[in-house]
């Protein structure tokens, strides 16, 4: 009998269940205690599944378990099956009634905050039974693990260098422009066109140059042959150097589709040429793994409110 032919008789997905739950736990009796049930039919699910592979899946040492290489490769497969048995659940769910559902988005705290928001109001305007779970963060690596592990089902997110792996698949919804801005009490907005390098000496707010989008902006400047500037608030979130912006004394670099969806007319656009300040934004998927209707949904909403910005560019 063939490998295949006696997985497909005799593994079961309880006892690929109780695999997991046993490397989580660290030992065959916690495991036992998360699923209520005897170390003996911890250790009999275990051995059947050994015995079904022809392989030995753990190590035991005084410290607990470890799982084998082909302990690992079997947990790696394992996550993908559950995954892929959730979002059919989710899809009988949806064709059931198509007016409800969930979608679980990844993304950064001002696109949450910005086109993300847009993208749901409009969304829930046709099915306002939709539950979405959104995942905020700044660093891209904790986004690009979020998607690994399917702790979401999408990201929307620029597209730097972790999202061009193999493993995703990225569409591209519009290119984002950056702008350097200041609140209505700027003198600098009597001015028709300014040069970036006269403004080197004015107050700053800034993220880090190493961190979220500061990569960015020190492209920028350097672009026009400048350093970073000097630099009065170092500050991540957009929002936060916005509101900082209103009295008047600093400048800030921002994306220009934050300024479209705030519509904030206390704040105005510098008349300065930003260099190589472009990044596209887009949806960020797993190629192997099949989206439910309800993420569907959300990325076919997603690319009509994409569309003045796409244009825009242009």
């Amino acid at each position: 009998m063939q490998l295949s032919d006696r997985i497909g008789r005799r593994m079961k997905l309880q006892d690929l269940h109780v695999l997991m739950t046993v490397v989580q736990a660290g030992t065959m009796g916690k495991a036992a205690q998360r699923l209520n049930t005897t170390q003996p039919n911890i250790s009999r699910s275990i051995a059947d599944l050994e015995h079904a592979l022809g392989v030995r899946l753990l190590d035991r040492h005084r410290q607990g378990i470890e799982p084998t290489e082909y302990g690992r490769a079997l947990l790696d497969c394992g996550v993908a099956v559950f995954d892929d048995l959730r979002q059919g659940v989710k899809n009988i769910e949806f064709l059931a009634n198509p007016a409800a559902g969930e979608v679980r988005i990844g993304s950064s705290a001002f696109l949450a905050g910005t086109f993300i928001s847009a993208v749901i109001t409009r969304l829930t305007q046709r099915y306002p039974k939709i539950v979405f779970h959104l995942v905020t963060a700044d660093e891209t690596d904790t986004l690009h693990r979020e998607l690994s592990e399917r702790n979401v089902d999408l990201l929307t997110a620029r597209r730097l260098g972790l999202f061009t792996e193999e493993k995703f698949a990225f569409e591209i919804l519009y290119d984002d422009s950056y702008v350097v801005a200041a609140g209505t009490q700027s003198p600098w907005l009597r001015r028709r066109s300014i040069a970036l390098a006269e403004l080197m000496n004015e107050s700053w707010l800034l993220p880090p140059p190493d961190r979220a989008l500061g990569p960015v902006y020190l492209e920028a400047f350097r672009a026009a042959g400048l350093d970073y500037p000097r630099t009065a608030v170092f500050t991540i979130p957009p929002e936060v150097r916005i509101n900082l912006l209103a009295c008047g004394r600093f400048l800030t670099i921002v994306p220009m589709s934050v300024l479209r969806f705030s519509k904030r007319p206390e704040i105005k656009v510098l008349p300065v040429e930003l260099q190589h300040a472009r990044v596209p934004i887009g949806i960020v998927t797993l190629k192997n793994r099949t989206l439910s209707p309800t993420a569907q949904l959300f990325i076919e909403h997603a690319r009509e409110v994409a569309k003045p910005l796409a244009k825009s560019k242009r």
